[in-house]
């Protein structure tokens, strides 16, 4: 089996549960009697906290001789979590529990994209092919667990995601046997705290990651709670987990078609492109449009959020070092799409709970932020 098709299996495995917990979780807590504000802090507080456990777990896995064991590691971890979840009740318990849990699954994808990005440079094969098998799980995951839900009660979104992190178990032992430390002795670790912070000290690493974190963090509101603003319009949840479906048929769309394109624009470009896209998107939403409305506004799903993360796999290839590729992609992960989106999360609530699908407006603002940064990368990138 080649390398680029077991990478498609792992992010397969990985986004299965993911396409079910983003969309659905909010209501398991929601029926179990939680505010729109204590449902943000459950699901911000890991995110919040990635900028510490993020490069922790970086460091832990980088200890290792082979990357995909503590892939395979974190997946058992996270299954277990996942499945206690339900076994307990009150809002402390779900939030250390649900802490753990996602912290261990959140480190999956940053840690298998170092395996990808060095296989597609070495192979010479495209990395949106591998990973957009992560974006049709996705849809699958959106559409099963959505079907559930119209018989089942909100459970089994912890049911479905629990068996998945299994599956991803499985999946990481197929992975390709990359060594972390190809051709050089192991670093101690305190040699790899010191990567991680010389990244942190890095201007232009940082207003890279920082500019593509205003845009992916504009997410935040559609991931806490769309599905709750749709549930109040009357959409029922199979067209729910259309729409869903929706914006990842794009990602996989520009992850297959356009990679090129993509590449050829430059990160800067691609970043302030999506920026654009998101604003208009998220002001959109803010005015509750009707459903007919929805599926056109759900194909720029592509720029709020492919098109961010895409720039921003390619700044870390541009200003990261290859020794300290693990630290960079999990700072990728852990300051955009944990500590940022984390942030947003946790304002989300209040919003939601304040002004309903006005809170939209805020994450349009945050999209205007990071075109911004991306003017000054594209400055900077001149200079």
């Amino acid at each position: 089996m080649s390398s680029r098709l077991r990478l498609g299996l792992f992010y397969f495995a990985v986004y299965l549960g993911t396409g079910a917990n983003s969309p659905y979780i909010g209501l398991f807590f929601a029926e179990r009697g939680l505010t729109g504000a204590q449902i943000g802090m459950i699901l911000a507080a890991p995110m919040l906290a990635r900028a510490l456990t993020g490069p922790t777990v970086a460091v832990w896995a980088d200890g290792f001789t082979l990357r995909r064991t503590p892939l395979a590691l974190l997946s058992l971890a996270a299954m277990l979590f996942y499945a206690a979840v339900a076994g307990v009740h009150g809002f402390w318990a779900w939030l250390a529990i649900w802490f753990c849990a996602s912290t261990c699954y959140a480190a999956l994808q940053p840690l298998a994209d170092v395996i990808a990005l060095k296989r597609a440079r070495l192979e010479r094969f495209n990395y949106g092919w591998s990973r957009s098998f992560g974006s049709i799980s996705f849809i699958l995951a959106n559409f099963g667990c959505g079907a559930l839900l119209a018989f089942t009660g909100p459970s089994v979104v912890l049911a479905w995601t629990a068996t998945a992190a299994g599956l991803v178990a499985l999946s990481a032992l197929r992975l390709p046997d990359d060594r972390v430390h190809d051709g050089g002795a192991r670093l101690s670790l305190i040699d790899r705290w010191r990567g991680a912070g010389a990244l942190l000290a890095d201007r232009r690493f940082m207003l890279a990651i920082v500019s593509c974190g205003f845009v992916l963090a504009g997410q935040a509101f559609y991931y806490g709670f769309s599905t709750l603003l749709w549930r109040r319009q009357g959409i029922p949840e199979p067209l729910i987990g259309a729409l869903w479906a929706t914006g990842v048929v794009i990602e996989i769309v520009f992850m297959w078609g356009l990679g090129r394109i993509a590449r050829r624009m430059g990160p800067a470009m691609l970043l302030g492109l999506g920026a654009v896209l998101a604003l208009i998107r998220w002001t959109a939403y803010a005015f509750s449009p009707p459903l007919w409305a929805l599926w056109p506004l759900q194909t720029l799903h592509a720029g709020s959020f492919a098109m961010a993360w895409i720039a921003s796999l390619q700044f870390v290839e541009r200003f990261a070092p290859p020794q300290a590729a693990s630290a960079a992609q999990m700072l990728n992960s852990a300051i955009p799409l944990g500590l940022m989106i984390g942030l947003a999360t946790l304002a989300s609530g209040p919003l939601f709970d304040a002004f309903g699908a006005r809170g939209y407006l805020a994450m349009a603002g945050l999209a205007v932020v990071g075109l911004c940064g991306a003017v000054a990368l594209a400055r900077t990138a001149r200079t």
